[in-house]
């Protein structure tokens, strides 16, 4: 059985190689400004609307990779993957540039706020679309924490990631704690997904 992950992130071929080192990364187009962008218009409060949003790019993401190699070998199972963090009335992207990386920050420490993981396992068989949630607290915006943002914000961390921080890099100082699983703030929810894959790989 081949595995591939599909994703880009090496935050999540770090996190899949603590399951199995036995996979390759492949990665296929996906619009997705369009899909978000059509959820985003539909019904339901921010929440709703993030886990519809993780839950349809994890399996379009998957599905553009197995069509692009399933005609080759129909013994795949191909993972897709997508994070975002959400507040009460935003989705937060990756930041734009060093303004648009402090006001989410900024934003982040007045309110705390969810980061869910999308993730598809997509075989021939059939297709298993799940999500994780993990709630995220800041610590308070006072002047030491302005001050860590002003500080995080000058290092290249931020903008490669959505929420624009990285809970396990130098964003760690921006948090007070969390519930739910580390590893799917970090982008990828081993244990359960290491579950999951169990039963395709006996």
């Amino acid at each position: 059985m081949k595995i591939i992950l599909a994703s880009g992130s090496p935050r999540r071929k770090e996190l899949l190689s603590v399951i199995t080192t036995d996979f390759e990364v492949i990665t296929a187009p996906v619009d997705e400004r369009a899909i978000e962008d059509e959820i985003l218009a539909g019904s339901g409060d921010m929440l709703d609307k993030s886990k519809k949003l993780v839950l349809e790019l994890s399996k379009c993401k998957a599905q553009a990779v197995f069509d692009k190699v399933s005609k080759d070998d129909e013994d795949v199972i191909v993972i897709g993957s997508d994070t975002c963090v959400v507040t009460a009335d935003e989705i937060m992207g990756k930041p734009k540039d060093k303004d648009d990386a402090r006001r989410i920050l900024r934003k982040l420490s007045m309110a705390e706020h969810y980061v869910l993981t999308g993730v598809c396992i997509y075989t021939s068989k059939g297709i298993d679309n799940f999500y994780e949630s993990s709630l995220v607290k800041f610590n308070e915006l006072d002047d030491y924490q302005e001050a860590q943002i002003e500080k995080y914000i000058s290092t290249d961390e931020p903008y490669d990631k959505a929420g624009a921080y990285g809970i396990q890099g130098n964003g760690m100082v921006l948090i007070s704690g969390i519930e739910g699983d580390y590893y799917n703030i970090m982008g990828l929810p081993v244990s359960r997904l290491a579950r999951k894959l169990a039963a395709y790989i006996k």
